[in-house]
């Protein structure tokens, strides 16, 4: 496809635009519960809501709007998701405020689902996991730059200025998708159960099942990753926010890194990981308190981490490749549960043996996840030693 780099920047850049409203809003707690009046916890909704919205709605949405020309989907997208930031700039309303990160969160499966399937479909079928790695940039950035940016924004200027960010950003792609995206088909006209049919595959349903065990493993501990720098590390603010920021960085390397992996040995690259993952989280129990080794590990952890999102998400869409949009939105709902899943089980682990201990839940959710992997291997064609 003609101009694909442009393309892949602007979806980027609209990944980023779409996880920055959903995530941005936890560095806004603290600030919507003063300004309407509401308990941290309620205002916490708003982050719950988001998440239960797009896992309800991901293997719904993208299936039944997949037969749809693309540009049109993404546009339509984009102008609920501008819309949804201006209410909450305005409104004054708490339940109206709800209500505004509902209904986007509704559609954010649609547009992410066809950003990847977009970005896949730019390239030749080889190189569609670098072009899909490039889209997990925005998603990496949107998840760890967006809280940082709109808290500053929250705390040197007020709410509506940060809330208006996201608004800027959405406007920013719709305008650039209007522009300079083209009309796009689908690729074939499909019916939905044909479609559905993908869920017949017994490696469709192991896929599912290692996505959300691999979020798991990496959100039940990264959830409590601040609490873990203050109580295990003895970090002073100041430093932990620069350890979040050198995960964030380490993740978008991830996403880079697992682009090129993935192309050239994917099933070696799928089977590293938990070993990867349980390797790291030993070093955090053993070392974890001290500060230069847990700012290493941390870096390690956050490379692994940008690599957890592009492997759960082409094991998903591996297994289905003739429905594309359905199975990335699919992913979606999954590594959503896992990350629901992981975050309680994390909590337990805290609640019950202390801080230190949470890393248990990644640990046991790796080892799981390589059992996972093999019965994947069984299920797929080709052998993990031929790549």
């Amino acid at each position: 496809m003609k101009n694909s780099k442009v393309i892949i920047l602007i979806l980027t850049i609209g990944v980023f635009g779409i996880l920055n409203t959903e995530m941005g809003f936890i560095g806004l707690i603290p600030e919507i519960a003063k300004h309407f009046n509401v308990s941290t916890s309620t205002a916490g909704w708003l982050v719950s809501a988001f998440a239960i919205g797009i896992a309800i709605s991901g293997p719904i949405l993208p299936l039944l709007m997949s037969k749809f020309e693309r540009k049109k989907v993404m546009v339509l997208v984009l102008t609920i998701f501008v819309i949804s930031n201006i209410i909450s700039v305005f409104t004054t309303s708490f339940a109206v405020l709800l209500i505004a990160r509902i209904i986007p969160a509704i559609f954010h499966p649609v547009y992410t689902a066809l950003a990847f399937s977009v970005a896949a479909n730019t390239v030749e079928e080889k190189e569609a996991p670098k072009a899909v790695s490039r889209v997990f940039i925005g998603v990496s950035a949107g998840m760890v730059v967006g809280v940082p940016i709109v808290n500053f924004l929250a705390s040197h200027f007020n709410l509506q200025i940060a809330l208006a960010f996201f608004a800027v950003i959405n406007v920013i792609v719709l305008v650039l998708t209007i522009l300079f995206v083209p009309t796009m088909q689908p690729n074939e006209t499909q019916s939905y159960s044909t479609q559905l049919s993908v869920l017949k595959r017994p490696l469709t349903w192991i896929s599912i099942i290692a996505a959300l065990v691999f979020n798991g493993a990496v959100f039940g501990v990264y959830s409590y990753l601040t609490d873990y720098l203050n109580t295990v590390t003895n970090m002073s603010g100041n430093l932990v926010a620069i350890t979040l920021f050198l995960y964030g960085i380490s993740n978008i390397g991830g996403n880079i890194l697992a682009g090129k992996l993935l192309t050239i040995i994917p099933k070696k690259t799928m089977l590293c990981l938990p070993f990867g993952l349980i390797i790291v989280y030993v070093l955090m129990f053993s070392f974890g308190s001290f500060l230069v080794p847990m700012l290493i590990i941390t870096v390690l952890w956050g490379l692994l981490a940008g690599l957890n999102t592009n492997i759960t998400q082409f094991m998903v869409t591996d297994a289905a490749p003739d429905a594309p949009d359905l199975s990335n939105g699919i992913f979606l709902s999954s590594v959503n549960v896992g990350t629901t899943l992981g975050t309680f089980i994390g909590g337990l682990f805290i609640t019950t043996l202390g801080s230190n201990f949470v890393v248990c839940v990644g640990i046991i959710a790796s080892v799981l996840n390589i059992l996972l992997i093999i019965i994947r291997h069984k299920h797929s064609q080709t052998p993990i030693i031929s790549n």
